[in-house]
């Protein structure tokens, strides 16, 4: 165990991880879930301006988290990272809830503003959370914490789902006070970015890792040359990448469909996904146990099949088929939480089976690898293809006032969204070779 290792074991590394991990998914959730909400409440039913959001917040987070990742190899001071990206996350959180005001007769100012706004928050959210705090727990992982960690920060995000579905949907409220959601949320953020700052301490840091001047070692990481030699790494990031393209396809249109498709309010929204996401998170305390025994292939296998049955259940539901003055319906809740404990579990093992396998001297360089194939090969491919489900094979009506369409997400969101995660298989078939080789060298050299 090194000293970053026994400086943060017990209390205050447990503090750390879910204190900071916890507000850094609420805020993701706020972003990935009510900024599309708020967008066709305040601004206009069109998936055109949540892929824009999508793809710009996701070229800014994955470069923030290559430009920060390397100044923190290079430094070794993750706390920098973590405190001010926080506090500047929260800000521009609050920031972001200032385009409602943008008058709706400037309705391309108001998209142009949105996108800008969401790309800005993205970008200091990364510093604070991608760059500092995830790559703080890479460096703290070890052989007998990584299942217990793998386990908080696969159920953060389930959580900070649920906290941020169920309290944003109470903030939000039947009169839509989107604003008083982002300034609650934005404070919460910048609180754990200034608790962080009398937590984390210089015992905090790492050994200071440079080649070459900055540019060159921020350079060096697009050299996929190094990466591509690490062939499990390769094909665990392939695995994530297929799985994501088709969890964006409807993630993003989630909350719209249940609102403007099934006819739910905000706040009941809340209560819908978080009672299944709840139950779902129980699964990750036998899949950490599994996780111990590196049965990341096994776990992993389940959680596409299980995450694939549960969208196929949720996929027919319709307005027809639902009483939305009553809150539970057995369809819609099984399979949200059939898909929550997909989520749940291939988020689980994948975010430990990679920190595993990077190089000890690029960590904060190869979390910015993970991005790339977590967020923006997903981000982009699968807003693409939700817009086109959207408005293609969506509710389609022109709204009386603006003459503007409007799209309205409906089931098939989440019939294409499973077929593209069922096709990750065929990559974690690939990776499985090359895990069963790693695995019996590992055991081998400890005979």
């Amino acid at each position: 165990m090194n000293k970053l290792q026994k400086k943060t074991s017990g209390f205050k590394m447990w503090t750390l991880i879910w204190g900071l991990g916890l507000a850094g998914q609420i805020c993701w959730n706020m972003e990935n879930q009510w900024f599309n909400t708020f967008v066709y409440t305040k601004i206009g039913k069109d998936p055109s301006i949540i892929t824009g959001m999508l793809i710009c917040s996701a070229l800014a987070t994955t470069f923030a988290t290559f430009f920060f990742g390397t100044w923190a190899d290079r430094t070794g001071n993750r706390r920098k990272f973590i405190s001010i990206g926080y506090i500047l996350w929260g800000i521009f959180t609050i920031g972001f809830g200032l385009t409602e005001f943008i008058s709706k007769d400037l309705y391309l100012v108001a998209g142009i503003s949105v996108v800008l706004a969401d790309t800005v928050m993205s970008f200091f959210g990364s510093m604070g959370n991608d760059a500092g705090f995830n790559t703080w727990t890479t460096d703290i992982l070890t052989d007998k914490n990584r299942g217990q960690i793998g386990a908080a920060l696969a159920t953060q995000p389930v959580l900070g789902t649920i906290l941020g579905t169920v309290v944003g949907g109470l903030l939000v409220g039947e009169d839509n006070n989107y604003m008083r959601l982002f300034i609650v949320m934005g404070v919460f953020v910048i609180i754990f970015g200034i608790i962080s700052l009398l937590f984390l301490s210089k015992a905090d840091d790492v050994e200071p890792s440079k080649r070459g001047t900055f540019f060159q070692q921020f350079i060096s990481v697009f050299n996929f040359k190094k990466f591509f030699e690490l062939k499990e790494l390769v094909w665990v990031n392939i695995t994530v990448a297929v799985f994501f393209i088709g969890f964006n396809v409807y993630f993003a249109y989630i909350g719209n469909y249940i609102i403007y498709y099934l006819g739910y309010t905000a706040d009941q929204m809340g209560i819908i996904e978080a009672v299944p996401l709840v139950l779902s998170m129980l699964t990750a305390i036998p899949a950490s146990k599994l996780i111990n025994k590196n049965k990341h292939v096994a776990v992993s296998i389940f959680s596409i099949i299980i995450n694939v049955i549960g969208l196929i259940i949720i996929y027919p539901v319709t307005p027809d088929m639902i009483d939305n003055t009553k809150l539970f319906d057995f369809r819609l809740w099984l399979g949200i939480f059939l898909v929550g404990v997909g989520y749940v579990t291939i988020l689980q093992t994948t975010k430990v089976w990679t920190k595993q396998l990077y190089p000890k001297d690029s960590k904060g360089q190869f979390e910015g690898i993970w991005i790339l194939f977590f967020v923006l090969i997903p981000m982009i491919g699968g807003s693409f293809i939700g817009e086109a489900v959207v408005k293609t094979s969506g509710e389609v009506f022109q709204n009386v006032t603006s003459g503007q369409m409007e799209y309205i997400p409906n089931g098939n969101i989440f019939l294409v969204g499973s077929i593209i995660i069922a096709l990750t298989i065929i990559p974690l078939l690939v990776t499985m070779k090359y895990n069963k080789k790693r695995v019996a060298e590992e055991s081998n050299s400890e005979v």
